[in-house]
């Protein structure tokens, strides 16, 4: 089995897995890296690019694993595109935004390589598209090569519990087999249960290790955080500030939607609007039309239906009052410039009655990153666009990851038993914990920290 890591980055960045495995090439994921702009966030397409590659699989809807696909179909135009059927639903919505942004990004930041894919190269690729229920094998290989007597591979997705749609995949040959956690989450979260990975063996593991340099302080409870969040949130209002939780559209979006509903039912929070995004609202009423698909908690819960959701309009959140004890959970979770969450917490930063929630992982290299790290008072950076700014209002973090917990994704490994396994999708010094602690628990695992573009034999 061949595999090459087409990732431009050693550390999380632009998802893709190039797997030869019998005679058939399948592409894992077509991410678009998160922190890199223009061509520079594309995968190493490049490296492959004389490969007949019989398909393309993508793990689920994020980013930075599925922002390149029409990249990646121009360079392997004969490959066909296997998602879950609930990826289905999301993916062209997905890739549309990401033109608006290079879009906007190439107008506001002269990005001249933007975008580097259209409207109508999303429209005409959509055909490629296959949406699958979890747990049925698919046969991948292409027609010409099973007509001229090799045997076809199978894959089977497996929900992994992070966001609605995503998978890990289990692909399968004659003789030898991986399996792909893609992000996995291994907790309940507020509407998704954990992932169902029960049974999987393979030769070969592929895991992410996002959060292998963050241990779980002892006796934690999700519940806890959940309730410490609305308390927050709470004395925040009373105040007259209003809140910032800046949130990814798709996933992130929805499960703090699912807590604020949850905690106003319960008499903990008033009933009060709560202000989003576009994008998150589409990503949240997909979210109710799906929920008979989906593997998750409160079945009956429709947030449309149980918040007064309010979108903003553009430039909105630049001029509307922020007395009176508002609630914004906004995209982008890092604050990215030219987001509307970025727009807000530059106003809200030097206002001690404000505050800004953080409830997952924001880089370090980013405006969210550096505002997590600021101390109150402190001048720093937040943006080039923003400039300098004083921290005087209230940041908190929160601990509602979507991913899975080091010591959760550590025992999985232990029920794969793969002989061979490539830690990806992770800083150095997370895959590095991982590294050691495998090699102490399976000393006959061969592990591996596959560089960008190299090819291995796994």
């Amino acid at each position: 089995m061949r595999i090459i890591n087409l990732n431009p980055d050693v550390n999380i960045g632009a998802s893709a897995w190039y797997v030869e495995m019998e005679g058939h090439r399948l592409l894992m994921d077509a991410g678009t890296h998160p922190k890199l702009e223009g061509r520079a966030s594309l995968p190493t397409y490049s490296i492959i690019a004389n490969e007949d590659v019989d398909a393309i699989a993508i793990s689920h809807c994020h980013h930075d694993h599925v922002g390149s696909l029409p990249v990646a179909v121009r360079h392997f135009p004969r490959a066909h595109v296997l998602l879950t059927e609930l990826s289905y639903f999301l993916v062209e919505r997905v890739l549309h935004n990401s033109v608006n942004v290079m879009t906007r990004q190439r107008d506001e930041c002269g990005i001249k390589e933007y975008p580097l894919y259209s409207h109508v190269e999303v429209d005409e690729i959509a055909p490629l598209f296959q949406g699958f229920k979890y747990n049925r094998e698919i046969e991948w290989a292409a027609y010409h090569k099973t007509r001229a007597g090799f045997a076809s591979p199978t894959m089977e997705f497996f929900d992994a519990g992070h966001a609605l749609g995503s998978a890990g995949m289990l692909v399968c040959g004659e003789k030898e087999s991986l399996f792909y956690t893609g992000d996995v989450c291994f907790h309940d979260q507020t509407i998704l249960k954990s992932a169902r990975f029960e049974d999987v063996k393979a030769d070969v593991l592929v895991m992410e290790t996002t959060r292998g340099n963050r241990e779980v302080p002892p006796g934690f409870n999700r519940q806890a955080e959940i309730d410490r969040l609305a308390k927050s949130i709470d004395e925040v209002i009373q105040r007259g500030g209003s809140v910032l939780i800046p949130v990814f559209a798709l996933g992130r979006t929805q499960e703090i939607l699912a807590m604020l509903a949850l905690e106003m039912r319960a008499g903990n929070l008033r009933r009060q609007s709560i202000y989003i995004g576009g994008l998150g609202r589409v990503f949240t009423e997909i979210y109710d039309l799906e929920a008979h698909r989906a593997h998750r908690q409160h079945q009956n819960l429709r947030l449309t239906e149980a918040l007064d959701l309010q979108v903003l309009e553009k430039n909105q959140s630049e001029t509307m009052r922020l007395g009176g004890g508002r609630i914004f959970v906004l995209t982008a979770g890092m604050m990215s410039e030219n987001t509307a969450a970025h727009d807000l917490a530059v106003r809200m930063i030097g206002d001690e009655r404000q505050a800004i929630f953080f409830v997952g992982y924001a880089d370090p290299d980013t405006p969210g990153g550096r505002l997590k790290a600021a101390k109150p008072g402190e001048t720093f950076v937040f943006s080039p666009a923003a400039g300098e700014v004083t921290r005087r209002c209230q940041v908190e973090d929160f601990d509602l990851t979507a991913h899975a917990n080091r010591g959760d994704l550590l025992d999985f490994v232990g029920r794969v038993e793969p002989r061979t396994i490539l830690l990806g999708h992770g800083e150095e010094d997370s895959r590095r914990w991982f590294e050691e602690q495998i090699r102490s628990r399976h000393p006959k695992i061969r592990i591996l920290q596959p560089q960008p573009a190299a090819k291995l034999e796994a």
